[in-house]
């Protein structure tokens, strides 16, 4: 039963022989759609007894039963087989059509196949559609329901500006006030070693110290420097408020 229902449903498969592709035309396509291979091929049609006789097609005609006919051809890339039952020399009921393409054999669906198909996608569109809505869909008992959209808050962080922040570039006394500042730490704080090139070993520097002052001669240049300085005025005193003399 298998293999029955296989055979009857072959809208899902193909057949193709490269062999025979480059040379296709119609005198010999009947012959290749007849090949063994084919799963489309009907042995116990009228062309195997016209093929086993080496008889020419047009004694299908007189023949009762089932039989395969060249319906159209556009060469060198169509082909159309017809599969018919023939009942009298001018009465025939069409069963099946087979195109082939490039050299490869379909199976033309039939008209419920067709619909079938349609409405199926259709079905399978609008169900996912509504799996898709379902899944934005919330709820909560003290809001009720709403939509969720995660690309409309991607969106919206997309088109709100990021506001960045300019740095104000320093001023000329700024600039001069820390060249200053760093003068003075060097001059405090001399460095006490230095480096030729990345990599080698620093080198002490040698800071020459100014040779200190005997003890007396600090005292006497002290007294000298105390000598030198003026002493203070004592501050001067205003004068006298003139008094008005009585008459």
């Amino acid at each position: 039963m298998a293999a029955a229902d296989l055979r009857d449903n072959l809208l899902g498969i193909s057949w193709v022989d490269s062999g025979w592709v480059p040379i296709l035309n119609p005198g010999n396509v009947l012959d290749y759609f007849s090949e063994r291979s084919n799963p489309f091929y009907d042995r116990t049609c009228n062309n195997e007894v016209v093929k086993m006789q080496r008889l020419t097609l047009d004694h299908l005609n007189q023949m009762v039963g089932v039989e395969y006919i060249l319906l159209h051809a556009q060469e060198p890339i169509l082909y159309i087989i017809r599969k018919q039952q023939r009942q009298s020399p001018t009465q025939v009921i069409p069963l099946a059509d087979y195109y082939i393409i490039a050299g490869v054999v379909y199976q033309a669906p039939d008209l419920g196949s067709v619909i079938s198909s349609r409405v199926l996608s259709a079905v399978h569109g609008i169900q996912s559609a509504f799996d898709e809505a379902m899944s934005f869909c919330r709820y909560h008992p003290s809001k009720g329901y709403w939509w969720h959209f995660k690309d409309q808050e991607e969106r919206a962080e997309k088109v709100k500006p990021k506001s960045k922040k300019k740095e104000e570039p320093s001023s000329l006394f700024q600039r001069q006030r820390v060249d200053a500042l760093l003068l003075d730490l060097r001059n405090k704080f001399p460095p006490m070693f230095y480096q030729p090139k990345p990599g080698e070993k620093p080198i002490p520097v040698e800071v020459k110290k100014e040779p200190e002052l005997p003890a007396e001669a600090a005292k006497q240049e002290e007294r000298e420097t105390a000598t030198k300085t003026p002493a203070p005025s004592a501050p001067s005193k205003p004068p006298p408020e003139k008094r008005a003399r009585l008459q």
